[in-house]
């Protein structure tokens, strides 16, 4: 069975995220969404949120499955069975940064990154921005799933 893990926080999850995944699917037997937790970091949205917003935007799919882990990314994917690692890249900047996090995670464990370069139309879109429009009440509606649509 071939094996993928798409670690984030999904803070939330974004049409970018979406994007990649759908994209990926028919490569995998199972796409695992990974939400990494880490009690130093301050998010929008709850662990239940997250956890919710995947599992609502996947529910029909039935290669997705959808958890949470601590620690390393590798150590997680190992357990799991996992081969490879899923990242989306909107830009030069990930590049640079989603490489050397791959680069590091093969040299420790043998387990590949793939790259997705996000679909035409949606290299604006990251979590971050989406944040920062919620906070300021603007419309965010076209950057995500409908069903954090009904965040506050």
């Amino acid at each position: 069975m071939k094996k993928a893990v798409f670690p984030g926080s999904f803070d939330p999850i974004t049409l970018g995220h979406t994007d990649i995944i759908e994209r990926a699917l028919p490569l995998f037997d199972e796409v695992i969404l990974a939400i990494g937790t880490n009690s130093n970091k301050k998010y929008m949205f709850s662990l239940e949120e997250r956890l919710h917003f995947l599992k609502e935007t996947f529910k029909d799919e039935s290669k997705i499955k959808v958890t949470t882990y601590k620690g390393l990314t590798v150590d997680f994917c190992k357990e799991q069975d996992a081969g490879f690692l899923l990242r989306g890249l909107r830009n030069a900047q990930d590049l640079e940064f989603e490489k050397a996090i791959g680069q590091t995670n093969y040299k420790m464990s043998g387990i590949d990154t793939l790259f997705f370069i996000t679909s035409s139309g949606k290299s604006h879109i990251s979590s971050t921005v989406v944040r920062d429009v919620i906070r300021n009440k603007g419309n965010y509606e076209f950057m995500v799933p409908n069903v954090v649509r009904v965040a506050p």
